[in-house]
């Protein structure tokens, strides 16, 4: 069976069902986490208008984002600059059609019906790439290659500012209770082997509350790639715009999402639950007061920017 007669025939049953369905999210079920269902109107009330595309939307040989994800009818792929971060997100490695979500531990994710792809970027062998941690990883890993260390920097829970270039320095993080700060401990150290020991430092001291208050609100008609919507706090949640395609006639926005997860997981591609046929995209119109992902909604107002 295809994968465009498979969305078509479970677009047919949502739309049977109707825009007064209610979706039921689990959230934080793995890892000894708290239980929390949470129930969500999918709409406003307003019918979703389903995009017929002319192509698969999922190009199973594709190894990239821009490669494996096609826009639908009548959109064409935002272009940007092939230094910038929207273009290293949109170009990132796929792992293989149909590839499964990792936990950290070597086992797979409980739920595999929420990912349309998955990211070609190791985990890490401790639980500390969660949400916010991927978002920051994705963002570190692009100024690292570019050269940029300078921009390198994510604050602590507490407010502290690790800043990568001090680090690259020999300086290294001392944590006494609640005091945090620098000391020389090391020689000039340029290497990735270093620069991932220093994330690990501020996976373990970071997170969605740090983060959200690090990034600048964003209106969701600016919405571009490397956005990211965050809501902070315990636990908190985090997903990053991967790619941006725009409707020539109109205007009208799509966008992909992507996200780690808890306990630290694979970084992956979205599907789309309230619009089946449309998935994994998801059309920026329909984004009334709040974004339905498989396990979190967010609200528009929760768009923020590096």
């Amino acid at each position: 069976m295809s994968t465009n007669y498979q969305q078509r025939k479970y677009a047919l049953i949502w739309l049977m069902i109707g825009s007064s369905v209610l979706a039921t999210c689990q959230i934080g079920v793995e890892a000894g986490k708290e239980d929390r269902t949470m129930t969500m109107q999918v709409s406003s009330g307003e019918p979703i208008e389903q995009i017929e595309p002319d192509t698969p939307l999922v190009n199973p040989a594709g190894q990239t984002i821009d490669t494996r994800f096609n826009p639908p009818r009548g959109f064409r792929r935002e272009v940007y600059s092939d230094d910038s971060f929207g273009y290293y997100l949109q170009h990132f490695p796929l792992q293989e059609d149909g590839a499964s979500v990792m936990l950290f531990d070597g086992r797979e994710k409980a739920r595999q019906d929420v990912h349309a792809a998955v990211l070609d970027l190791d985990i890490g062998d401790r639980d500390l790439q969660q949400c916010a941690d991927a978002v920051m990883r994705l963002r570190a890993e692009y100024l690292w290659q570019q050269k940029r260390y300078e921009e390198i920097h994510f604050n602590f829970n507490n407010g502290f500012r690790a800043d990568y270039q001090r680090w690259r320095r020999g300086e290294r993080i001392r944590i006494s209770g609640n005091e945090v700060s620098w000391v020389q401990r090391a020689g000039i150290s340029e290497t990735y082997a270093d620069f991932r020991r220093y994330l690990v430092m501020v996976f373990a001291y970071a997170g969605t509350l740090s983060l959200s208050q690090e990034l600048e609100p964003r209106d969701l008609s600016d919405i571009e790639v490397g956005d990211v919507f965050i809501q902070g706090g315990n636990p908190g949640h985090a997903v990053i715009v991967m790619d941006k395609a725009r409707r020539d006639d109109n205007g009208e926005k799509l966008i992909l999402l992507a996200q780690s997860y808890m306990p630290a997981q694979s970084i992956h591609v979205l599907r789309n639950p309230a619009n089946l046929l449309l998935s994994p995209w998801y059309a920026v119109k329909d984004f009334r007061e709040y974004i339905l992902t498989p396990e979190w909604r967010f609200k528009t107002a929760d768009l923020k920017r590096f």
